[in-house]
């Protein structure tokens, strides 16, 4: 495919690896997908930044680039911004996973009547990972409509992805302290924090840290774009030695404004040798959603 797939090959290959899993990267359906990009372009109020799409292709064309990469395993990551949303679009990403058998199942969920039942069924229906995003989609992880379904995806041990951090602009129920009164309730449930928490990176390596099914993904961190307005405190970079068996890949492919090997080679300037680098960019993401291929 070109220069970059050889230079992502490059780099897996060099740490002996099959291939790379990346856990955030976006796939939804195109209505979605160009109000999504139209919001970026804007500099809307939730990123507040010049931001670029790197990757503004059709579909089929951005599955091709990843499959380049050799990205083995990869995530449609979408979410609702209002009730009546989520059931919808989980009915399409069951159809995409379906059409797609290296994209693992993807969900999401909003704070509404009948959330536990659609939930429910998408777990049935075979979804390997949630998505719950905090910011866009303005709820608060403590909503009782959500205890049930938080409890239903413990019981069940599936991951769920949130953007719950404050970067790259804060939200009304963004920041550690309400994640840390979910997980106080649900301990074992898998979450997963996107863009590693970014701007508290500190404290949501704490919370993981306490909770051991806590995971995090590196997701725009480390990057020169992201360290530009918050950088990742060097103070801190032990914990993510510490944290290596849980740190998980991930991009935010195709919404970002840089190539994607740049995510990687972000993660290689950190220094944290070539075992950490196996665990995050495969190794991590291959025991938490095991299956019979590499």
């Amino acid at each position: 495919m070109g220069p970059e797939s050889d230079d992502v090959v490059r780099f897996w290959e060099r740490l002996g690896l099959p291939g790379i899993i990346d856990v955030h990267t976006h796939f939804m359906p195109e209505q979605v997908l160009r109000k999504v990009w139209a919001y970026f372009d804007a500099a809307g109020p939730l990123t507040g930044l010049e931001w670029p799409i790197t990757y503004r292709y059709e579909e089929e064309r951005r599955l091709e680039l990843l499959r380049s990469f050799g990205v083995l395993r990869f995530t449609s990551m979408l979410y609702p911004h209002k009730p009546g949303m989520a059931r919808w679009l989980n009915g399409w990403a069951a159809d995409f996973a379906a059409r797609t058998p290296d994209c693992l199942h993807t969900a999401t969920l909003f704070p509404e009547d009948g959330v536990e039942v659609y939930v429910k069924e998408a777990v049935e229906a075979g979804a390997r990972v949630f998505k719950s995003h905090l910011q866009v989609g303005a709820y608060d992880a403590n909503d009782p409509l959500l205890d049930p379904v938080w409890g239903l995806l413990a019981e069940a041990g599936i991951p769920v992805v949130t953007h719950c951090g404050s970067g790259p602009a804060p939200g009304a129920y963004t920041g550690p302290e309400p994640i840390g009164r979910l997980l106080a309730r649900h301990p074992r449930l898998r979450l997963v924090v996107a863009h590693m928490g970014m701007p508290e990176y500190a404290e949501f390596l704490a919370l993981a840290e306490a909770y051991p099914e806590v995971r995090l993904d590196t997701t725009m961190a480390f990057t020169d774009f992201s360290e530009g307005f918050s950088p990742f405190p060097a103070a801190e970079r032990g914990r993510l030695a510490d944290l290596g068996d849980r740190i998980l890949l991930g991009t935010d492919f195709p919404n970002i404004p840089y190539p994607y090997v740049h995510q990687l080679h972000a993660l290689e300037r950190l220094e944290l040798g070539d075992a950490w680098l196996r665990a995050v960019c495969h190794g991590n993401a291959a025991a938490l959603f095991p299956s019979s291929t590499p």
